[in-house]
């Protein structure tokens, strides 16, 4: 969990993966650094997704490629089945990810267009060798088509095209198809809908509700849209300039956030208005826009936007506190 490296929603549960003290930070030029993640903790539990919110730019997709160790983050500590992956290499490395895969943001781009689906989809095989005796006797071509059919796609239509002839959101299916072919335990969403049309995108979210459920994963979902991440997610992480601004489970989330950051998110939802804490006034800020990861604000870093801000935010860094049982906040004022 958030802040400590256990979980508050249920802290006797044990964890798939473990995050702690993460920390991606990229050099520009000869001095100047970009404070992308800085100092991320959070548990996964089994079965649960864990939902990363934030607008962009706030190390969203940095922080769950640093999971992937693509590349590998600064310093900090990734724990996957009980082992630390930020300290392997080479052939170890690639083992231990194979049961911890990821749903890029781009299902197009993401996928070999020389490739037909039916190798993308067993290309995972292919590396890591096939054994019918792992599949109930089964061979390649048939565990191929039923995992095609689990996703949606008819694997008589789809199975000798390439990904030019799909549909967005076919190509999304055929990567989640692939990312299921090697039976992980975690499987890292990075923003698996924003491109595509709206009627697409719950087929998708219904879909990778079916998946978790059917194949018994744990899944990060990273997304900016607050309606997409609170409905699929059972908690949600709050991220600001790199920084957790508060974990809450998403049932919670309208009536309970309290870091003016989620409240500020929540109350820009249309016709959501009404039922969040309106008592805060933005546009009594000093700034509008997210600022520079080069060089965040001293303290906390939402204090520029916040109409809570003191002096007290501008000199000390809030630490993320547990306010309530499954619930963090890291602001001096949630209480206000």
């Amino acid at each position: 969990m958030a802040g400590t490296g256990t979980s508050h929603l249920r802290p006797d549960a044990d964890t798939v993966l473990s995050v702690n003290d993460l920390v991606v930070e990229f050099p520009v030029g000869r001095k100047a650094i970009v404070h992308a993640v800085s100092g991320l903790d959070f548990d996964l539990l089994p079965g649960e997704t864990l939902g990363i919110l934030g607008e962009s730019g706030c190390g969203k997709s940095t922080a769950g490629k640093a999971v992937m160790q693509l590349p590998p983050p600064t310093s900090g500590t990734v724990t996957f089945d009980d082992v630390d992956l930020t300290g392997l290499k080479g052939g170890e490395l690639r083992r231990r990810r194979s049961r911890l895969q990821m749903i890029m943001q781009d299902p197009v781009s993401s996928l070999n267009p020389r490739r037909k689906v039916k190798d993308l989809v067993a290309e995972g095989l292919g590396v890591w060798g096939f054994d019918p005796a792992d599949h109930d006797g089964k061979d390649k071509d048939t565990v191929v088509r039923e995992l095609l059919a689990a996703v949606g796609l008819e694997p008589d239509v789809v199975w000798d095209r390439r990904p030019h002839e799909l549909s967005g959101g076919q190509c999304q299916r055929v990567c989640i198809a692939r990312a299921l072919m090697l039976r992980p335990k975690v499987i890292i969403c990075d923003e698996p809908v924003s491109s595509l049309d709206v009627s697409v995108q719950a087929q998708i979210l219904n879909l990778l509700e079916d998946t978790k459920e059917t194949f018994g994963v744990s899944m990060v979902f990273i997304a900016h849209d607050v309606s997409v991440v609170k409905n699929i997610s059972d908690r949600v992480m709050v991220l600001y300039l790199g920084k957790i601004c508060e974990v809450i489970g998403s049932d919670e989330m309208h009536l309970k956030a309290r870091h003016p950051y989620t409240r500020m998110l929540l109350s820009s939802i249309p016709g959501e208005e009404d039922k969040v804490d309106s008592s805060l006034d933005f546009s009594s800020a000093t700034a509008t826009e997210l600022p520079s990861p080069l060089a965040p604000p001293s303290g906390c870093r939402f204090r520029t936007r916040c109409p809570l801000a003191t002096d007290l935010c501008a000199e000390q860094e809030p630490v993320l506190r547990e306010i309530a049982p499954g619930q963090s906040v890291a602001c001096h004022h949630a209480e206000v």
